[in-house]
Formats: structure tokens, sequence, C-alpha cells
């Protein structure tokens, strides 16, 4: 009978399970490779466990995206090697360790930024799998909008589409909301400055924000021509990105700086915080070897594999000189001088080791997946910028006090020595980061579980256009209320010039009466 019971038990869940599946709906999602996968993968997850059909249209040549039993996933042919993409990323990730120009950093970046090109190209010009999603009848676009192709594919279907985003260059991603990005408080990207600038400073972020369309032009204008073959109209990017239905932001005031939003940007930051699962044996003894010293954590990002073995030899010294047992993630060559606290390692569960109350502090390059894992575990950080948005990241952990930065090219063994020492030994960037943490997760429901709702609220209701302001139908003159100011200012003018008149009209008058009154008192006396 208790055999009976657990196969009845199955069959009920089998069925229950077909019912969740048959109620899902269907999703497209176009996804961009590498870090942005990663912390996207888990919404996708997510979805799929509740009843969704998923489909993910990626590159055949890729780093991250593989296929999995939570979604179908449709390839194209791009015109690039596995070899060719692991080198460009590789050596973005090397590079960051040695001084170079501006011109030769700008000519590596055009490297990537064609690949992506060029692999759009590719999916738009794929008859076979553009048919197969005209026919698929899906309900919405989810995507990371950093590069628009995804986009172009949702106007085509005309779908409406969720972003998945922790920024776009030059600020494209207010712009394309219309939200309020007003210089004075609000940082620009890459100028590592906080809130609360000086007046040189809000100089700089003034200049800042004026020359970023440089970049946005670098970046983007290639796409214009790619949308207008491919839509048979004439469309900006920017216009393209300002119908997305929802923006899911990957920040949080706790470690964002405080700004304007608008209704269809839904905070999302942290959300690869997830419960923390029990380490396997093999780090569960390295940690419990650590004995009351603890352990660092040690991670530069999935895209630094190795780095330059004069700078890998400093980085050793400097870790020597801790009692803690240090967790390098890192797959180059062996540093001759590495000392016995320090172990090597090809992958670790980075939430999973920053989770237990063994991990005394955190080194990392700064991205905002790492960040936010250490914030929500509250361990100090130690950052080490490389490219992108990492530096700016860097600034904000700083400037609240929990966590040091330094300069990837200048620091020595020394200065690497002292940050981490501070980190561990003084008690305010522990409380600090203590404190960040509790705010960030003081919150009514996990950024996970919001950003699975409003996909699904973009696919149930079809979009969200109640959350569009009315702003976007406004020309560039009316949404400055330039004509309305124009109008006023006629008005006033045209008001003080009859004003004007009457009071010159009454002044002839009031002379005019005057003299003739005097010439008629005149002509009596005579």
């Amino acid at each position: 009978s208790n055999l009976g019971f657990h196969s009845l038990a199955s069959w009920v869940a089998f069925f229950l399970l077909l019912w969740t599946f048959s109620e899902g709906g269907k999703l497209l999602v176009v996804p961009i490779d590498g870090s942005h996968w990663l912390s996207m993968r888990p919404v996708v997850e997510r979805l799929r466990q509740r009843g969704h059909e998923i489909v993910v249209v990626a590159p055949e040549i890729n780093l991250r995206i593989d296929s999995s039993v939570h979604y179908t996933m449709k390839t194209y042919s791009v015109p690039y090697t596995k070899e060719y993409v692991e080198a460009e990323f590789k050596k973005t990730g090397y590079r960051s360790f040695t001084p170079q120009r501006f011109l030769e950093k700008f000519s590596k970046m055009a490297n990537i930024t064609t690949m992506f090109l060029d692999s759009c190209k590719r999916l738009l010009s794929n008859k076979e799998l553009i048919e197969y999603l005209e026919e698929s009848n899906f309900e919405a676009v989810f995507m990371d909008p950093f590069f628009p192709c995804g986009q172009i594919v949702a106007e085509h279907l005309s779908l409406p589409s969720v972003y998945f985003v922790r920024g776009l260059p030059c600020s494209l991603d207010f712009h394309a909301t219309l939200c309020p990005n007003p210089p004075s408080y609000i940082p620009r990207f890459f100028t590592r400055y906080t809130d609360r600038m000086t007046f040189l400073q809000r100089v700089g972020n003034f200049i800042a924000s004026l020359s970023s369309s440089l970049a946005c032009s670098f970046l983007y204008s290639p796409y214009d021509r790619l949308i207008k073959e491919f839509l048979q109209r004439e469309a900006t990017v920017l216009e393209l990105f300002s119908h997305a239905s929802i923006w899911l932001m990957k920040y949080d005031f706790v470690f964002e700086y405080p700004r304007p939003l608008m209704p269809n940007m839904v905070l999302t930051g942290g959300i690869s915080c997830t419960q923390e699962k029990a380490l396997s044996q093999e780090f569960e003894a390295i940690v419990n070897a650590s004995g009351e010293h603890g352990i660092v954590v040690f991670s530069l990002g999935s895209m630094v594999s190795e780095i330059p073995m004069k700078k890998a030899t400093e980085i050793a010294d400097a870790l020597g000189t801790v009692p803690q047992t240090v967790l390098w993630r890192y797959t180059g060559e062996v540093p001759p001088n590495l000392p016995k606290n320090v172990k090597l390692i090809k992958w670790l569960p980075q939430n999973d080791l920053l989770a237990h109350p063994k991990t005394r502090a955190f080194i990392t390059h700064g991205g905002s997946h790492g960040v936010y894992e250490g914030i929500c575990n509250a361990v100090p950080m130690v950052l080490m910028p490389l490219f992108g948005d990492q530096m700016d990241n860097a600034k904000r952990v700083e400037s609240r006090g929990a966590g040091l930065t330094l300069n990837i090219l200048e620091m020595t063994s020394k200065d690497i020595s002292t940050a981490l020492k501070a980190v561990i030994n003084d008690k305010k960037y522990k409380d600090n980061i203590k404190r960040l943490s509790e705010l960030h997760l003081d919150r009514p429901i996990h950024p996970l579980d919001l950003a699975v709702h409003w996909v699904e609220f973009v696919m149930r209701h079809k979009g969200a256009p109640h959350l569009r302001p009315a702003a976007h139908d406004l020309n560039w003159i009316q949404y400055h209320s330039l004509d309305v100011i124009a109008f006023l200012l006629a008005v006033v003018l045209l008001s003080l010039f009859i004003s004007l008149k009457c009071c010159l009209f009454c002044c002839r008058r009031c002379c005019g009466k005057k003299g003739r009154t005097r010439k008629s008192t005149k002509s009596k006396s005579h």
C-alpha cells in the first residue's frame, strides 16, 4: 500500500506539472554573452520552473550560454571561431594590467563591438530562424539591451519587451525612458565621482555628459543602418529603446546613489544573492582548516583567467602577509613565490563562500554581480577594478565605507597588503558593510521574484502601456515647454508694450490738456 501511495503521489505531481506548463506562456530570450548572461540565467530558470516555455536565441559560438533543460536553444552561425572569442575576452582582461593609450584601448574595444554587430547581422539574415520566430507566437521578448539586436527582433515580431540591464553607455537608458538625469548630482559613468561633487567635479561631469554622445555614435550608429535594412523604415536605436515595456535595473539604492526613476524602471539589484548552498567537502575542509583566522575570497571575474607574471608575483607576496587562508580563483601560470596560505582554484562557489561565517574579506574586480554578493553577505571588500563600470562600482563601495579601492596599474605588494589588513582588522569596514547588508535585505520581495513578476506581467498584459509617460509623444520644444515659455514671454512683452503705449497716450493727453489750458488763460489775460 505504501508503494501504491508513492506511485499515486508521483502521478499527481506529474499531472500538476503538466497543468502548470499548460498554463504558462511562451517567452523569447535574447541575451548577451559573458557575465551579462550569468546574472540573467537565474531569471530564465525561475520562469521555466513557473511553467513558461523559454526559447533562447544565441550565436552558435559563445562562452557562457550553454544548452539546458530549462530552455530550448536556437543558434545561428557567426563569422568567428570560439578560439577568437576566447582570445579577445582573455586579452581584454590581460591588458587591464598594463598601461595603454586611449587610442589603443579604443581600437581593441572596436574588435568586440564589431563582433557583436556581425553577430546581429547574421541573426537578422538567418531567414529560417526568423521564420521560426514569426511562427512561434511568443508573448514577449526578454533581453539584455547592451547591444540592440534583441529589440530589432522584438520590433519585427511586434512583441513587448522587457530589458535586463545594469546601465547603458552615455546614459542611453535614461534618455530612452526620458528619465530626469541632471549632471549636477548624478555622476556619469567613468568619472568616478560621487553624488556630492565639488564645483570642478560638476564641471567635469557636465562635460562628460555632453561628450558621451560620441561614445553612443561609435557604439550604436552602425545599428541605425541595420534597422533600416531589416525593418524597412527609418528609426534610431534610441527610438527602439524607448518602446521597452519594463526596464529591470540591476541596482539598488543601498549601493547606487539616489536618483529619479520612471514608472517602468524596476530595481532588481542583488538578484544573484540567493540562499547559500552547503559547501562541497573539498571547500568545507579548506574553510575549517583555516582555524580562527578564517578565509579571504579572491576572484577577478569570469573574463580574467591569467594576469602578467610580475603582477601575479606582487599579489602573491601581499597575500602571504595575512594569516587568513586565501582562496584565489586563478587559472594562469602559478607564481613561483606562492605562499602556503594561498589556494589556487579554477572555479569556486563565490556566493556560498561569501556567506560562510569564517569569510573575513573579498578581493574583487568590482563587477556588479560580485559587489552585490559581497553586500548581501556583509563581507568587506578590496576592489581592483579593471574596465567598464567597475571603477564607478568601486567608488560607490568605497564612498559607503565598505571597502578600499586599489589602482590595478600602480598598486604594489605593500599597497595590497595594507588594504587587505585594513578591511580585515579595522572594525569600521565590517560595521559599514553589515549596515548596508541589513538595508539591502530588508525588502518586501526578493529581486529575483520581482523580476519574474514583471516579465510575467508583460506577458499577461501584452506590455505595460499604462506606465509609458506622455512625454514620449512630445517633441523637444514641447517637452521643455519652450513653446509655452515663448507664448508667455510674448504675452508679457505685448502687455508691457500695450501698457507703455497707454501710458504714453495718457501722458500726451494730459500734457496736451495742460498746454491748451495755459494758452486759453494767456489769451484771456490779453
